[in-house]
Order: C-alpha cells, then sequence, then structure tokens
C-alpha cells in the first residue's frame, strides 16, 4: 500500500507512535509519506520506502495565526494525488483528522477516493477536545473519518462517553520494537555505560516524557529526593518541555542537584533506557503510557500512577508498581523496596520483558494497523 501519515513531529507519544509505525510499514514493503510541518525527529532520513513532505505555512500580514490546518489540507491532496496513496493514517485528532476530511473531499470533487483513519492518542481527546471551542469539530471529524481507532480500552471509552460517538472504534494499543529496545545482554558493556551516568553502586532512576503539566516532572524530582536519602542513586531525566526548569530550581533547593542529570531530548532512547534500574512515570493522566512499555521491554519496570490506560499495560505488583496521583511518599517507599529486593526486581524486569513480547511487539501490532487499512479500503471499494 502507499499510505500517507500525518503527526505532530515534535517530542510526544503521538509522534513517537506515528514515526515508528511508518517505519515498520515500510519494513514490510509498504510505501510511507509523511506529511507535517517539520521532518518527525525519530526519521534517520536514511529509511528506505519513507518520503517527506512538508507543509508550507504562509504568514500574511491579515492572518494574527497562520492557517496550518488549511495549509495541511491542501498540501494532503496534493501528495495523494500525485503519489497515488491508497489512504492517510492521520495521528492526534485536532487538527489533523480535520485537515484530512478537507483533502478527501477536494479530491472526491475530481473523482479521487481518499480514505483516511485516525488515531485518538489521548490529549486530543482528554483535554483539547473537550475544549468548548473543539468538541463538535472533534466530533464531527472523528464521525467522519472511515476508521478510528484509540491506543487504550480506557481512551475509547472516555470517547464513546464524552464525544457520543456512535461508530465503531479500533483498539490498536501502542507498541515497542522488540529488537530495538532490549536489555543489554553484555552485563561488562551494560557496566561500562553505566559508569558515565553513575559511580559503581549507584542506583539509576529514570524519567523519559516532554515535560509537561500533566507528566508531574517535580514529583519525579521529590520521589528521588526521597530515594537518595537513603540509597547512593542518581536520577536521569531524558526530554525537555515547560516544566524543565521548575524541575531544575526543586532539585537545587532540595540539594540534590548534583545528583540529577537533564539530559534533554535524545534520539536513541533505546540506548539509554537499558542502563537504567527503575523508570519513573508519575504523570496525572496517560492514555498508554509509552516510556513504561519502552522501558519493560529494555527489563526496566515502572513506579507509575494507577491513572487511564496505565493498568492496561502495567499489572500491579507484577510487571511495575502502582500508587494514586501525587502520592511521592508512596512511591518513594515502592521505589526503595524494590530496589532492596533483587529477587524481587528482577522477577520484575523478567516479566515486563515477556509481556512486551507476547503483546506489544511491533511484529504483534503493526500487522493489526495492516489489517484494519485492508478493511477500510474494502469497505470503500464496496460502496
Amino acid at each position: 500500500m502507499r499510505i500517507g501519515i500525518t503527526c505532530y513531529p515534535t517530542y510526544g507519544g503521538s509522534g513517537v507512535v506515528a514515526t515508528e509505525l511508518g517505519i515498520e510499514l515500510a519494513a514490510l514493503g509498504h510505501e510511507v509519506h509523511f506529511i507535517s510541518y517539520s521532518q518527525p525527529f525519530r526519521l534517520s532520513g536514511r529509511d528506505g520506502g519513507i518520503f517527506y513532505h512538508e507543509v508550507p505555512v504562509s504568514s500574511y500580514p491579515l492572518f494574527e495565526f497562520p492557517p496550518y490546518d488549511l495549509a495541511l489540507a491542501s498540501r494532503m491532496a496534493e501528495v495523494a494525488e500525485f503519489n497515488e496513496l491508497d489512504l492517510l493514517h492521520v495521528h492526534y485528532a485536532i487538527p489533523h483528522s480535520v485537515s484530512a476530511l478537507l483533502a478527501r473531499q477536494m479530491l472526491a470533487t475530481r473523482g479521487r477516493r481518499l480514505p483516511f483513519v485516525t488515531t485518538l492518542h489521548g490529549t486530543d481527546i482528554t483535554l483539547v477536545g473537550l475544549d468548548r471551542s473543539y468538541l463538535p469539530i472533534t466530533r464531527y471529524a472523528i464521525q467522519e473519518s472511515d476508521g478510528v481507532t484509540s491506543i487504550s480500552d480506557y481512551l475509547k471509552a472516555k470517547t464513546v462517553k464524552d464525544f457520543e460517538v456512535t461508530r465503531g472504534i479500533e483498539v490498536v494499543p501502542n507498541f515497542v520494537n522488540c529488537d530495538v529496545y532490549a536489555p543489554i545482554a553484555d552485563e561488562e558493556k551494560r557496566a561500562e555505560a553505566r559508569r558515565k551516568l553513575a559511580a559503581p553502586g549507584d542506583r539509576i532512576l529514570m524519567h523519559l516524557s516532554n515535560f509537561r503539566p500533566v507528566k508531574r516532572v517535580v514529583d519525579v524530582v521529590r520521589i528521588f529526593a526521597t530515594v537518595v536519602r537513603e540509597i547512593p542513586a542518581q536520577l536521569v531525566l531524558v526530554g525537555d518541555g515547560p516544566d524543565r526548569s521548575e524541575a531544575e530550581w526543586l532539585a537545587r533547593d532540595l540539594g540534590i542537584h548534583a545528583r540529577v542529570h537533564f539530559l534533554g531530548k535524545q534520539e536513541r532512547v533505546n540506548e539509554l533506557l537499558p542502563l537504567a534500574d527503575l523508570l519513573l512515570m508519575p504523570s496525572e493522566l496517560e492514555s498508554f503510557g509509552l516510556a513504561a512499555l519502552e522501558a519493560m521491554a529494555c527489563k526496566v519496570p515502572s513506579i507509575a500512577t494507577r491513572v487511564g490506560g496505565v493498568p492496561e499495560l502495567i499489572d500491579d505488583g507484577v510487571t511495575g508498581l502502582l500508587y494514586p496521583v501525587g502520592d511521592v511518599k508512596a512511591m518513594a517507599e515502592g521505589a526503595l523496596s524494590l530496589l532492596g529486593d533483587k529477587d524481587r526486581l528482577q522477577a520484575m524486569c523478567e516479566a515486563g520483558r515477556k509481556t512486551a513480547q507476547k503483546r506489544f511487539c511491533a511484529t504483534l501490532v503493526v500487522p493489526h494497523y495492516v489489517r484494519y487499512y485492508e478493511a477500510v479500503l474494502a469497505a470503500g471499494a464496496g460502496e
């Protein structure tokens, strides 16, 4: 198939999943065309079968805000026509599904059919889409999509309830390439790599996010502050965003800044995660929890919150530990308990890796998307 993919190309779950999906589809022999305002950050530019089309957005004095959604719709229609795309797959409902709907209508006037699939990722439903300014158009775009998927049962139920959606929604979970995200088998190599982040004997706690308020990065620092008072440890924070400055100041105020390392945005997260002992994910809401899945595949359990779709991924007490949002004290105690029990920690590491392999590997999930595309195309052909 020839597939067009649109996503936010920035550091966030929806962009990561969309990019990885494109890479996996190309590896299966499909032709993939990314359409966005900049190249997704995980694309190397050397992937065979993948093409990138930039969306030019002109800024005229008349416009207070450049109309990206209209420019995107126009570019979608052009790319689809020039490259004979079979369908579009848009990630994150606002504004991508609306732009795809416009592109479909534009091509229909010229006798060209362009179905599109919308994947709901989280805040497009739980936050942005619920804004009264966007709710009607979000609902309409979801209803008018040729196919709709969500990344968890939680998000599907939330969409049906809050948007009164009557059409079917297919649950296709996030995935991870289990060959790329894997533990480091050679203990000497792992120990050598860990020495760049921590002294021998120190524990490494890690956090990975876009540092937005919903990720509660300040809680990560507070959890670590309790842990490091009891055992030698280092905190490694991967990513960047609006709450980074507050987290940096808190680490300094608590006197632990020498043990807290802000690495910023990193492309090779798969090389960092296997070095951790625990992942901290104290989010206020996660519709899935991709960072926790990537960690699980690397044999790293998570200390996380019991919210949204996280319980669908993490089996509390088996592949990680779940707590109420904001219960920093309990999360710190849980981390200390795990780090102090070598056998229990190792059992969680093994269980997490097995869960990733059995349920969330790209080899299992990407074919699900392909089957769904084929069903959407077949349904349209019969109209």
